[in-house]
């Protein structure tokens, strides 16, 4: 992720402020780990104004170990945010936010502003969170820029050119760890939840108060298993399926949740007079569009004189559409560029992955033997979304071919776990509302899943109804009567 204008110049601001709040002895460097002593007793963290551009939130950066499994070897900064409580005489406690991705700033999120929140939850609780190790101020990775734009196609059509994307792979490992030092191999969320707990503890908080989002409910379902009576509440919107076996089981999960927002957009066409292909053949107009992107022929509005990929249109203006639920956005998008004038066929790159995709590697285990058992999986994601072809988790998946896997998925078992609060869309793009039920049997007694009866990628303040029930759980732990549902809006 670039970040550009103010968002850039409030994270170099954080990353002074948590040089100068380091928790334990010496001042430690974000870019990566060095040698200190272990902690016994960290006190508080010593908390700085991140930025004069964005008042209210202060930074700081918690000392933790590279890897859990050595707590006295090497350490780095890991950079935190937070926002007080606006009512303060009616404080609950402190509730952690876990960010999405992998990749996403919970600094960023809290410096620049928590709209994800109601009002009632920030009136009643300091809201904090963090940079996920490997991320914008934790010893970020930092990889080759040049190599980077090399990555080879997801369009894996042979033997050797499935070799080629593992031997590029593992140059691409091989750069970034030298360039991002010993937090390259222990960026799981296994060593992740250690960090979580290590700032609970360091905030004082006897129990944590946490609310995932996406990638971040991993984070969550798995702190609840490995602590479970260290929970007060714990909000998971938007829920990752950290059970799933198989590569081709992930691989068709994700298929069906896109596929399914694609065919929810045609259907709102259908019926919305402002949608702007009302009355047309919406899949003729957009497979127009995927054959045009194909030959290279379709102009990129974002980049003049370059053409758009089919990846970059399913991923870059589909799928993001899908996110947000913006159809009508998306409607006038496929519009414009039918009628756009075709450009002399010109070649197309992949679209790049984020740096972060490492973290993403390091979770799930996806092994593919070879190319023909890729092109299978291929075939399977097309059956399953024929109008979203090379989908974004295919691209993960190519990315981490050959990749060791240090927190590989499991079913989860979170007994003595009090109850956790899920919330999902019925249509979400990126984590499908099977996956929500899912987890939910998991966590058995503990699970209790709140249902969004709309569209998109996020759902807790999506109406009085979400809003309410979320709020209820959160402030007085009153959780909502099992197979509640709340309308769309």
């Amino acid at each position: 992720m670039v970040l550009t204008g103010r968002l850039a110049r409030s994270r170099a601001a954080v990353r002074r402020a948590g040089a100068a709040a380091v928790l334990t002895l010496g001042t430690l460097a974000v870019s990566g780990p060095v040698a200190v002593p272990s902690a016994h007793a960290s006190p508080g963290p010593r908390w700085a104004p991140c930025d004069p551009e964005y008042s209210g939130a202060e930074c700081a950066t918690l000392s933790v170990p590279v890897d859990w499994a050595h707590p006295d070897g090497p350490r780095f900064g890991l950079a935190l945010a937070r926002r007080k409580a606006t009512g303060p005489g009616t404080r609950v406690g402190t509730l952690v936010f876990g960010p999405g991705g992998p990749g996403d700033s919970g600094v960023d999120r809290v410096v620049t502003g928590i709209d994800r929140f109601s009002p009632e939850v920030r009136a009643r609780f300091d809201i904090v969170s963090f940079d996920p190790r490997g991320v914008g101020g934790s010893a970020p990775v930092t990889c080759s820029p040049e190599l980077l734009a090399r990555r080879p196609s997801p369009k894996i059509d042979t033997q050797a050119r499935f070799a080629a994307t593992v031997a590029y792979n593992e140059r691409l490992r091989a750069d970034c760890r030298a360039r991002t030092g010993p937090v390259f191999d222990h960026l799981d969320t296994a060593q992740t939840i250690r960090d979580l707990d290590a700032i609970r503890a360091a905030l004082g908080e006897a129990k944590l108060t946490f609310h995932g989002s996406s990638y971040g409910t991993m984070l969550g379902a798995q702190y609840a298993e490995t602590y479970p009576r260290r929970v007060r509440a714990m909000v998971l919107e938007s829920v990752m399926d950290h059970g799933v076996p198989t590569t081709r089981a992930f691989l068709r999960d994700q298929a069906a949740a896109a596929q399914d927002s694609f065919e929810e957009f045609v259907r709102w066409c259908d019926r919305a007079s402002e949608c702007a292909l009302h009355g047309q053949d919406v899949h003729a107009a957009w497979h127009g569009l995927l054959a045009r992107a194909d030959r290279g022929e379709l102009a990129n509005p974002t980049a003049p004189g370059t053409a758009l990929s089919p990846m970059d249109l399913v991923n870059g203006i589909a799928f993001r559409s899908f996110y947000r639920a913006d159809f009508a956005g998306l409607a006038q998008k496929i519009a414009a560029l039918a009628a756009s004038t075709p450009i002399p066929a010109a070649p197309t790159s992949p679209a790049a992955l984020p740096t972060t995709t490492p973290i993403f590697c390091s979770d799930w285990h996806l092994p593919v033997r070879d190319q023909r058992e890729y092109a299978s999986l291929v075939r399977t994601m097309e059956r399953t979304a024929p109008d979203l072809p090379y989908l974004l988790p295919l691209h993960m998946t190519a990315a981490c071919l050959g990749s060791p896997t240090a927190d590989p998925q499991h079913r989860l078992t979170a007994r003595g776990a009090p109850p956790i609060l899920l919330s999902n869309a019925v249509h979400d793009p990126a984590t499908g509302y099977p996956w929500a039920e899912s987890v939910a049997r998991q966590l058995g007694g503990s699970g209790v899943l709140l249902t969004y009866e709309g569209w998109g990628h996020g759902s807790v303040t999506n109406g009085p109804c979400m809003e309410n029930a979320v709020d209820r759980y959160l402030v007085d732990l009153e959780v909502p009567r099992r197979g509640t549902r709340c309308p769309a809006v």
